[in-house]
């Protein structure tokens, strides 16, 4: 049997399909924060505080990232306190977006062996199994709320790139160590990156949701 889409399908896809477009187009604006200049873009950081068409942008790029990331209506714990960090590519369009929160405190995620197999095997059994995070809570300074890329533009360091941003630009004066940032109950995808980019499964995580929490 062949799937056929009704036209309310196709036209809910469409309606979809523009709102990307419209979202990830970058004209950009007066007086922009520009924390990093690269071959292939910028990042830029749009404070809440910030002209009403700068936050009409992080609203229309949050929607497309909840969307991708699957959450749904998760709020940031106070909207007047993040800071929002975005990569812009050379064809002026939004390829990557960082949402920071200030948080006090995180929990370790608990190791847990991996069986033995090839590479891609234990990379897809990280991606479906379960996981724990303890209960006893360690200081933190900053929530990684969101942290996502057009997919077109990923494994190209740009997630990387714009956690260092914040690192450097989250408290001024101040550079952040690895072990003061939380995820917020990242994806399978987001747990893979940030086991990557911190070097060890054991990050810390906050909004926990998803998994368990062991003593």
């Amino acid at each position: 049997m062949l799937y056929s889409p009704s036209t309310e399908d196709e036209a809910q896809h469409l309606l979809f399909h523009n709102q990307f477009i419209s979202a990830v187009k970058y004209v950009g604006w007066k007086k922009e924060r520009i924390l990093g200049e690269y071959p292939d873009g910028k990042i830029i950081l749009v404070l809440p505080d910030d002209p009403k068409y700068a936050l009409k942008k992080v609203e229309e790029i949050r929607e497309i990232v909840d969307n991708d990331l699957g959450f749904q209506h998760v709020q940031t714990k106070v909207q007047s306190q993040t800071k929002t960090f975005l990569f812009i590519s050379n064809d002026k369009k939004v390829a990557g977006c960082l949402i920071a929160e200030h948080i006090q405190e995180g929990y370790r995620v608990i190791e847990e062996p991996l069986p033995e197999g090839s590479e891609g095997e234990k990379v897809m059994f990280e991606r479906q199994r379960a996981w724990c995070c303890s209960t006893v809570p360690e200081p933190a300074v900053c929530g990684i709320s969101r942290i996502w890329v057009f997919s077109m533009m990923r494994r190209r360091g740009i997630a990387s790139r714009m956690i260092e941003c914040l690192r450097n630009n989250f408290i001024y004066g101040s550079h952040l160590s690895k072990d003061e940032i939380a995820f917020s109950d990242p994806t399978p995808d987001g747990k893979l990156f940030a086991t990557h980019y911190c070097g060890t499964s054991q990050f810390l995580v906050y909004n926990f949701v998803s998994g368990t929490r062991l003593t």
